[in-house]
């Protein structure tokens, strides 16, 4: 491996630590967590779904989204409740503190992108995106998934691999997701914790 290589290594690694820590610290002072809050954004690309929808959208046991959405429901953001047409199952859905700081994730995504990309060269700016794209492609054909975050998470292990909402440097929240899933709208690489 080359030196460049090498340093290049080095500042991709300085960049998720920065975003993680002060994303993370953000998502706490919201009484969030990265996991809980990509199961909103689940919820905000569907709507009101039941727990199997979500653990199956998540790629996670049956466990863990109890876990997340028990999180979710003591904290406010979301409410269980009797599905309509099957008497076993119950609907999972954001309440007005869910779905409140959502928008302002959302809001807030758009100022954080425009500070960081919006007066970038176009030239640059497709060939960064292109360079991440190539990035998490090999990452996931080492097999670093989120669904494997979030079951990681479930056993205990903090993991650096998740896609969800968060603030960088004290300015605008960043919600982030995979783009092909929806989780989120676009964005940056976090933490996962239940």
């Amino acid at each position: 491996m080359s030196q460049r290589h090498i340093a290049a290594l080095d500042r991709v690694l300085e960049l998720v630590v920065l975003l993680n820590f002060d994303m993370t610290g953000y998502l706490r002072k919201e009484g969030l967590t990265t996991s809980r809050t990509a199961v909103l954004w689940e919820l905000d690309q569907r709507g009101p779904s039941t727990q199997r929808v979500l653990a199956e959208a998540r790629g996670v046991s049956a466990r863990t989204i109890t876990g997340l959405v028990d999180g979710l429901e003591s904290t406010g953001f979301v409410t269980r409740e009797p599905h309509p047409g099957d008497r076993r199952a119950t609907l999972v859905t954001p309440t007005a503190r869910g779905t409140d700081i959502l928008a302002t994730m959302r809001r807030e995504q758009g100022e954080f992108a425009a500070l960081l990309f919006g007066d970038m060269p176009e030239g640059r700016f497709e060939g960064l995106v292109a360079g991440l794209d190539d990035l998490l492609e090999r990452l996931r054909a080492a097999g670093l998934t989120v669904h494997a975050a979030d079951e990681a998470a479930d056993a205990g292990a903090a993991t650096s691999a998740e896609h969800v909402p968060g603030r960088a440097s004290g300015q605008a929240s960043v919600p982030a997701g995979e783009p092909a899933a929806g989780v989120a709208p676009a964005g940056v690489a976090g933490e996962v914790r239940s």
